[in-house]
């Protein structure tokens, strides 16, 4: 069964060092143990430098697009509504992660409560889950301003909006709620190291002494139906669109109107193609060594959050040039 990378899952990671862990026979620990990147321990100190500057940048730049959607009228859209919601779901996911590998990492403080780690699993799979459903959002909303401009406004209403966000928050806790119950129930036996620097679901599923297909059959059915209907739909959403630009009478217009799409474009991208690169490289290089993988795993894990606000306040003008204005007023 190959597991998948949304739910960062490693049934073939389990080789790490046993010299390490505790094989004594447990059935419900109280604790376990982050082992960071397994092989380069020493190293660790020098690893943490690019996560923390990512941690640095991801909360400043979300922070700024909060800021300045909340002081900018004319961003009061459902565009920027949706791209908020994207913003305090990646800060969420760095609050929940980021402190913890940062202190395995710099004071070697491996330990972390099991009810503990069931939340940070609980945290990292919902609010991927929730992330997923807001690019879908965002593509429903791109869909309607080029496909039915004139309706966008009385379509996309402010209480629609906030209808489609708690949609995409409810759907992520039911979906993703199974998760931790199925792992608590699992007995433990042969070692409480979970290899890597975070509490991933079936790095905490490999260490149980029992049948674990519920678990991987139930994450199966989460990447594939559910965060696949997601890429359907945009997928969809997007043919409206190109269908709708190809019609417009001069190339300048299809770039124009191609380009208000660009940023949303540069957002499915860095969600969605690191993850097939990923599960790509499980199922074709598995001897690939375990550092290397878990490596890989984690910087897409923290890519997206960071990339999210710069690549929107690159991209869009209106954000662009409200920054600008702020802080060109703040240094006269």
């Amino acid at each position: 069964m190959q597991e998948t990378p949304f739910c960062l899952r490693f049934r073939h990671l389990l080789p790490y060092s046993m010299s390490e862990s505790n094989t004594t026979d447990f059935i419900n620990p109280s604790t376990f143990i982050l082992q960071g990147i397994p092989g380069l321990e020493a190293a660790h100190i020098w690893i943490s430098i690019p996560f923390c500057t990512m941690y640095i940048i991801a909360i400043l730049g979300n922070f700024s697009i909060l800021f300045t959607v909340k002081i900018e009228p004319s961003l009061h859209e459902p565009m920027y509504y949706f791209l908020c919601m994207l913003a305090v779901n990646d800060l969420v996911v760095y609050t929940s992660t980021l402190p913890k590998m940062l202190a395995v990492f710099w004071f070697n403080s491996r330990e972390i409560d099991f009810s503990a780690c069931l939340t940070q699993m609980y945290f990292i799979l919902i609010f991927s889950m929730m992330e997923s459903g807001i690019l879908v959002a965002m593509a429903l909303d791109r869909y309607v301003a080029i496909c039915h401009p004139l309706r966008h406004s009385t379509i996309l209403t402010n209480p629609l909006v906030a209808k489609i966000g708690l949609a995409v928050v409810l759907c992520g806790c039911i979906v993703v709620l199974p998760f931790p119950f199925l792992v608590k129930q699992l007995p433990y036996c042969r070692t409480n190291v979970i290899p890597q620097p975070f509490c991933a679901h079936i790095a905490m599923v490999n260490l149980a002494c029992t049948d674990t297909h519920v678990s991987s059959y139930y994450g199966l059915f989460v990447q594939y139906c559910v965060m696949g209907l997601d890429g359907i739909f945009i997928g969809v959403s997007y043919t409206q669109i190109l269908r709708a630009i190809f019609i417009l009478p001069t190339k300048d217009a299809w770039l124009k109107t191609l380009g208000t799409c660009s940023s949303h474009l540069f957002l499915i991208s860095a969600f969605y193609i690191p993850s097939i690169f990923i599960s790509l490289m499980y199922r074709f290089a598995q001897n690939m060594p375990l550092h290397f993988q878990v490596l890989i795993v984690n910087v897409y894990f923290l890519m997206a959050p960071m990339l999210n606000p710069i690549i929107y306040g690159v991209r869009t003008k209106q954000i662009r040039d409200r920054l600008l204005r702020l802080f060109t007023h703040k240094g006269t």
